[in-house]
């Protein structure tokens, strides 16, 4: 099984990866921070603390809140398209490259050995 995360720092924070990708997607779609949380099984303090890193870790913030809930901004969807894209591309090449070096890999690992 080939597992690959693409995550973009900027300095020592995840501009966005995976799961950030992912709060994005659901505030899209739910139209407010909370509602995404929900959808996702994470505290709003917690999806607000990733959506701020976001909104600093870029040229323009990603999403935009007001008093009637949070929307992604034309640079959040474009972020997130392109992220996405750059996903599918890194997957399709990893996995291009794995062939050779899964004839090698057991099913499931032997049981540990004691010491």
């Amino acid at each position: 099984m080939l597992k690959i995360r693409v995550q973009i720092y900027c300095g020592d924070q995840i501009a966005i990866g995976p799961g950030k990708a992912d709060l994005l997607d659901a505030i899209a779609s739910e139209g407010s921070i909370s509602a995404a949380g929900r959808r996702m099984g994470m505290s709003y303090r917690r999806c607000w603390m990733l959506v701020d890193v976001m909104n600093r870790c870029w040229a323009e913030p990603l999403v935009a809140t007001s008093t009637e809930g949070a929307r992604l901004t034309p640079m959040g969807e474009q972020v997130l398209r392109d992220y996405r894209a750059l996903q599918a591309s890194v997957l399709c090449a990893g996995a291009a490259g794995l062939p050779p070096i899964e004839q090698w890999l057991r099913t499931e690992p032997l049981a540990a050995q004691p010491h």
